[in-house]
This record gives structure tokens, C-alpha cells and sequence, in this order.
């Protein structure tokens, strides 16, 4: 039996793409950046310009720093960071018919499922928003624990990590992610746990199965 084929904008490098494969999808990634360690088929284009027809399903993760609390500072110093969910939106709408655009909270999506580490027992606090053209439940478990950020050691083999900005501790923070291929520092504190994307495309897949 053939697989959907999913098309991965802003893939990065494969977070997202890995947890469709998981689920059952033949996934290709879109970046304007070079992505050596993306795992599956990669083109290096303008993610609001490259072609949509030939796929069966859609997941977009415009840039974040434009939400973050991060980028907060940065902003009011007058710094400017893309916008690009309306846009990513608007390619997506009408045509298309199953899709995903996932961002960080603050960001503006519509009616978005929020995921975090702790619903899949994963020591990691990565709280992330999906919105979704097809539905998807959810019930956001509590992260219990105060996360660890990887600047600093982890104590405990039982902590939360919260792998941002220039943290330490790579290998460990790909193995608590679930991420079994290579990625760099700055690749991880980007990436996404594939097995959020892994439960939203088990619904995704049967959403296009059922059509």
C-alpha cells in the first residue's frame, strides 16, 4: 500500500518530519536554510514559494522568535523578526486540504492542540501549539517537575530538561527527546520531540484514510 506523502516547511532538522515517518507517512523537508542532518528528502527553497501540489498532507513550523519570550528583548531593542503564520496559513487554506502549522505559545494560531513532553513521558518541558485542519484531542498533562535548563548539570537521572539556547549536555538531550539521529546545539534547542507529530499524525493519516 502506497503512503500519504507528507510535504515538511521550515523543516529544520527533521524533528517534526520524523515523528510523520513514525506514524506512517513518506515525508519530504523544505528549508531555506541547508539542513545536512535532515534524515529524509530535502530541498533548500523559500518554504512560501516552493510548489505545493503532489502531497497529501502539509505540516508548516514558521520561525517562533517573532512569539517567543525570548525574542521579547530583543524585539523592544527593535529587532524585527518575521511574522509568517498568516502567510503560511493562507497558502494552506481552500486548496488544501489537511495540514498542520505548529508554533510556540503566544503565538497566533487558531483553536491550536498544546502538547508538552509530559504527555508522552518524555523528561522534557517543549510546550508547543498545533494548528490543525482535522481534529485532534488532547488533554495537556501537568509537567510536575521544575525543568532543569542545560546550561546548567542534570542531577537527576528523573529531571526535566529544558534544552534551550546554547545548552550543554547535547547527546543527553537528544536521547530524552527521542531524536535517534544526529543533530547539533543549536539544531536541538529548535527541534520538536517527534512524538508530538507522531500522535497528531496518527489522526492526520486517518483523517486522509477516511476521506
Amino acid at each position: 500500500m502506497t503512503k500519504p506523502k507528507l510535504l515538511d516547511l521550515f523543516c529544520g532538522a527533521g524533528g517534526a518530519s520524523m515523528g510523520y515517518y513514525r506514524a506512517g507517512f513518506e515525508v519530504e523537508g523544505v528549508d531555506i536554510k541547508p539542513q545536512p542532518h535532515y534524515p529524509f528528502k530535502f530541498y533548500q527553497a523559500d518554504a512560501l514559494e516552493f510548489p505545493l501540489e503532489g502531497y497529501d498532507a502539509y505540516h508548516a513550523s514558521p520561525p517562533c522568535q517573532a512569539y517567543t519570550k525570548a525574542g521579547k528583548q530583543w524585539r523592544k531593542n527593535g529587532r524585527q523578526y518575521p511574522d509568517l503564520i498568516g502567510a503560511v496559513r493562507t497558502r494552506f487554506e481552500g486548496e488544501y486540504r489537511y495540514w498542520v502549522i505548529e508554533n510556540v505559545p503566544g503565538a497566533p494560531l487558531f483553536n491550536p492542540v498544546i502538547l508538552n513532553g509530559a504527555m508522552f513521558g518524555l523528561r522534557v518541558h517543549r510546550k508547543r501549539l498545533f494548528e490543525n485542519s482535522f481534529t485532534v484531542p488532547f488533554e495537556l498533562q501537568a509537567q510536575n517537575k521544575k525543568p532543569v535548563k542545560m546550561g546548567r548539570p542534570v542531577r537527576k537521572s528523573d529531571d526535566v530538561i529544558q534544552p534551550v539556547g546554547h545548552l550543554s549536555g547535547v547527546a543527553y538531550a537528544r536521547e530524552v527527546m527521542g531524536i535517534d539521529w544526529y543533530m547539533t546545539q543549536r539544531e536541538i534547542a529548535e527541534a520538536i520531540p517527534p512524538a508530538y507529530t507522531e500522535y497528531i499524525g496518527g489522526y492526520l493519516i486517518n483523517a486522509i484514510k477516511n476521506r
